[in-house]
């Protein structure tokens, strides 16, 4: 994503310090990209840490009101306690911008698959799997699809949640189902939502998304969490529309074998299970959960939250 502000790095020594929705001080800039900017910040009386998004109120594609309607949605309900979905503290508008307040989180997946060389154990992708599973069939309970399905979008929480696996980030979701239990249309000839190395072949040749394909994101994030490298990142091309269409035709190319060929059988029968899933089919989460269960005690692994992470750390950042 591009930088908000290419041409104004000043922008962020002007912010930093600056008191925003009367109780917040900005302390350090986290990220930017075309949404707007994601600040790390302390209140100015308890000390306690949050982490801000900022949206620029003269973007083309506004989306911070509608992500915080999403996750008030989600925290409306009184079992999300246990669903490790962080809540949102404060929305509002201040000067040129549009600001959300809300649970400050770890690291991603991303930058955590940075840090240990760009490879994952079976152990850690099987331990953060069971989770990422989970906080899906859970907005999937509450008739939502996430739409963009990355490494990006999930991160550790911090404190006393730092085993647990968030899920952020909601820009792009949308409701699915209406509450009396209707499902949305089959419609095709869609433009390519979400980010195309984990979309979905279905998405990639414009259906509807539905629950299948946030299964499917899931599986392709699995397998480059396992190999380091998908077999479609690093195809020539130029950005966008023909990046996309040389992305789809060798995704269509690559089958599910040569995907998964080298890692245990599960992750084949994941794949092949969320390919044969119909645009207004449930997920039998059941199923998938027991599958990598299985696969986990079969390994004689151990549920201790000992990611690879949690080991380079502790190894003085070497990898073993």
């Amino acid at each position: 994503k591009g930088q908000l502000y290419p041409k104004k790095e000043r922008q962020k020594t002007k912010m930093e310090g600056k008191i925003v929705a009367n109780n917040y001080k900005l302390v350090k800039k986290l990220g930017s990209g075309a949404f707007g900017q994601i600040w790390k910040a302390e209140h100015i009386k308890t000390k306690e840490q949050v982490a801000i998004k900022f949206e620029d109120v003269n973007s083309k594609h506004q989306q911070l009101y509608y992500e915080c309607k999403i996750y008030l949605w989600f925290h409306s309900d009184s079992t999300v306690i246990g669903q490790a979905i962080p809540q949102v503290l404060y929305y509002g508008t201040e000067g040129n911008f549009n600001l959300m307040v809300m649970d400050l989180l770890g690291k991603s997946l991303e930058d955590l698959f940075n840090d240990c060389q760009r490879k994952f154990s079976v152990k850690t992708v099987l331990m953060v799997a069971h989770q990422m599973i989970k906080r899906i069939e859970y907005i999937h309970s509450r008739r939502i699809i996430h739409r963009d399905i990355k490494p990006d979008n999930f991160a550790i929480g911090l404190g006393k949640h730092a085993h647990r696996i968030f899920i952020i980030d909601f820009g792009l979701a949308k409701k699915y189902m209406s509450s009396d239990g209707k499902h949305i249309k089959y419609k095709d000839g869609k433009s390519l939502t979400g980010t195309a190395r984990y979309a979905s072949i279905n998405t990639h040749i414009g259906i509807e998304q539905s629950r299948r394909d946030d299964m499917e994101g899931l599986g392709y994030v699995f397998m480059y969490f396992l190999r380091g490298k998908l077999p479609w990142q690093g195809l020539q091309a130029k950005e966008g529309d023909e990046k996309y269409v040389k992305i789809k035709q060798k995704k269509i190319m690559t089958n599910l074998e040569t995907l998964c060929q080298g890692f245990p059988t599960e992750f084949l029968t994941y794949m092949q299970y969320c390919r044969t899933l119909e645009f207004d089919n449930k997920p039998d989460y059941r199923y998938i959960i027991d599958l990598f269960s299985n696969l986990f005690k079969s390994l004689g692994y151990e549920y201790d939250y000992q990611y690879d992470w949690v080991l380079l750390e502790a190894n003085g950042g070497k990898k073993q």
